[in-house]
């Protein structure tokens, strides 16, 4: 009952998949051939109107592998076409490549022909990204080999800390515990069973973090060769240009991030003293309940409930699309053996839909978060009725809908909520915060060492930990109590684990802060503000993050607007001190 459906992809691996997966064979033949002849301006266009054809096919057979497999890891079938999809698609890396590289030297021309054709001038700001790029593109037959060997390399070693981190178990108080369901007991109002919990999850650690410690080096190596070889100056250059960001706003938002860590360690400080510590935050109560614990555990339909309301007060459109979505069973709610941890959404733009994986524990945060992966969905369906060819949005603005959404959700609540809850709501909302900017910068000072060092090192399970260690002191500071930290944080956070996503930690805060001033403008404008949001979502897949904020009139390579958003924060946290002071 709870448990998305993929009907609307395929029903089964049945005759419609197997005819879509001949279809797509016959296709990237079709685009092998056509690479190889490309001269004109009509065989950049054929080829381009074949990509679409293409995108739509891999997309289909892709995602209902790809989220089957979320939910069962140890799905056999999946496993196995999974492997049957990513061995044909890697043979489109040689026609792409002679694609790109026909772009790149044909540039002069392309510059043109943009102008003098309509189909060309959609899909202007894809072409130049091409140029642009153009620098770093390898020859076809290097990129084919390269596409090839990510199969068996970091594609393989994504999918081991998938699987390993999902069915590794552990028993505890009787039961027998997965990796998500022990880490849930962090918010579990008994301190002793958070203490216990995360000992326990220390220990379950133990048995996988070998295994996963290769993954990550075999990963970082893989990604670390390959832009050397394209001739990046290091993978932050090369994750910066896919995210159409300037390193002068990332230093921009990171030198405001910096600037705020005292006052989140002083919640946290203050945290720990209320919570009986004097020694800073101990890691297992960073989530823990504060003052008189509520016992409410909200069902799936009080989520509902109160998703579209507070979506409704924003704009029907948003409150309709969480409605479609809970209706239409877009979204898997509930842990289980083999089921991937944490929640995400993916975008399905070829049907106009998207899929919601959630582990819903009945927690206020767990409504959260059902509402910051519908923010994604929002999202998709701003860019849905646009050329499949430009439905890619980049890391950082992917952050941006979603953090909103949690704040209409947050804001609407605290307009009914009684004291108790509003002390509440308000310090889920600090934690929150604090691990988009306190936590995240520690992950993107771990991912950052990690890259260096695997130049020359293979890190070992130890190294790792001390790394992670490392990298929390840097950030918690004296908030944590620094003999109960988290070594681990490398070894549940898929982030990390992709041959083709590097730092994908930054864009949380950035998608965080991004929306806490856009959330501050819709306050401040009502209903007016919404047409432009709208426009705003829709332009990211065709702008820089500075062009998308200028919509907004936001300069993000300066450190100011930043710190207007770091603002909200430290104003919760002092009405979080002050409320929990008396």
């Amino acid at each position: 009952m709870y448990t998305w459906s993929l009907d609307d992809l395929y029903e089964d691996y049945n005759t419609a998949f197997e005819k879509d997966f001949n279809t797509l064979t016959n296709t990237i033949n079709t685009l092998t051939e056509e690479s190889v002849n490309l001269k004109t301006q009509d065989d950049l266009i054929s080829f381009m109107k074949l990509n679409e054809d293409y995108t739509r096919l891999a997309r289909n057979l892709f995602s209902f592998i790809s989220l089957n497999l979320a939910t069962n890891t140890n799905d056999s079938i999946s496993n196995q076409k999974y492997a049957m999809i990513a061995n044909l698609v890697s043979t489109t890396a040689k026609p792409f490549a002679l694609f790109n590289n026909f772009v790149y030297k044909n540039k002069d021309s392309i510059t043109q022909w943009i102008q003098d054709d309509a189909y060309l001038k959609e899909h202007e700001f894809l072409l130049n990204e091409i140029i642009a790029r153009g620098k770093h593109q390898l020859s076809d037959e290097i990129e084919d080999v390269i596409a090839k060997m990510q199969i068996n390399a970091s594609d393989a070693w994504s999918k081991l800390q998938s699987q390993l981190t999902a069915n590794a178990t552990i028993e505890f108080n009787g039961d027998t515990h997965t990796l998500t369901s022990i880490r849930n007991f962090a918010y579990d109002p008994s301190q002793e069973i958070r203490r216990e919990a995360y000992l326990k999850e220390l220990e379950l650690y133990k048995t996988i973090e070998d295994a996963v410690a290769f993954s990550l080096n075999s990963i970082k190596g893989e990604v670390n060769t390959i832009n050397d070889l394209r001739g990046y100056e290091n993978s932050l250059e090369k994750t910066l240009q896919d995210s159409r960001l300037s390193k002068e706003s990332l230093d921009a938002l990171f030198v405001a991030m910096n600037e705020s860590m005292p006052i989140f360690r002083k919640y946290l400080k203050h945290k720990g003293s209320l919570l009986g510590h004097d020694n800073g935050l101990p890691w297992y109560d960073l989530f823990a309940p504060i003052g008189q614990v509520s016992n409410t555990k909200y069902s799936i339909e009080d989520s509902k409930k109160m998703i579209v309301e507070s979506f409704n007060g924003f704009s029907e459109d948003l409150g309709a699309l969480a409605l479609r979505a809970y209706d239409e069973k877009w979204i898997d709610f509930l842990p289980r053996e083999g089921k991937r941890g944490g929640a995400f959404c993916s975008n399905l733009p070829q049907i106009k839909q998207s899929r919601v994986m959630t582990n819903f524990d009945g927690s206020m945060s767990g409504i959260v978060t059902i509402a910051h992966e519908l923010g994604h969905a929002y999202h998709g369906h701003m860019i849905e009725d646009l050329s499949l060819l430009n439905t890619s949005y980049t890391m950082p603005v992917a952050e941006t809908a979603s953090t909103f959404c949690e704040n209409i959700v947050f804001n609407e609540a605290m307009k009914t909520a009684s004291p108790l809850e509003q002390q509440m709501l308000i310090e889920n909302s600090i934690s929150d915060l604090c691990q988009i900017i306190v936590d995240i910068s520690s992950r993107y000072y771990f991912e950052e060492e990690v890259f260096n060092r695997r130049k020359n090192e293979f890190l070992s399970s130890d190294d790792l930990k001390k790394i992670m260690i490392d990298a929390q002191l840097k950030t918690y500071g004296d908030g944590l109590d620094p003999d109960t930290l988290h070594p681990y944080m490398w070894v549940c956070k898929g982030h990390y684990y992709s041959g083709g996503l590097s730092y994908y930690n930054f864009p949380y805060a950035f998608g965080g802060l991004f929306a806490l001033g856009l959330y501050a403008q819709f306050q401040e404008r009502g209903e007016d503000f919404v047409p432009q949001y709208r426009k705003l979502l829709e332009a990211t897949t065709t702008q820089s993050c500075e062009n998308v904020a200028l919509m907004a009139g936001i300069d993000i390579t300066q450190p100011d607007f930043w710190r207007s958003s770091l603002k909200v924060a430290e104003e919760r946290i002092n009405d979080f001190i002050a409320l929990t002071s008396k």
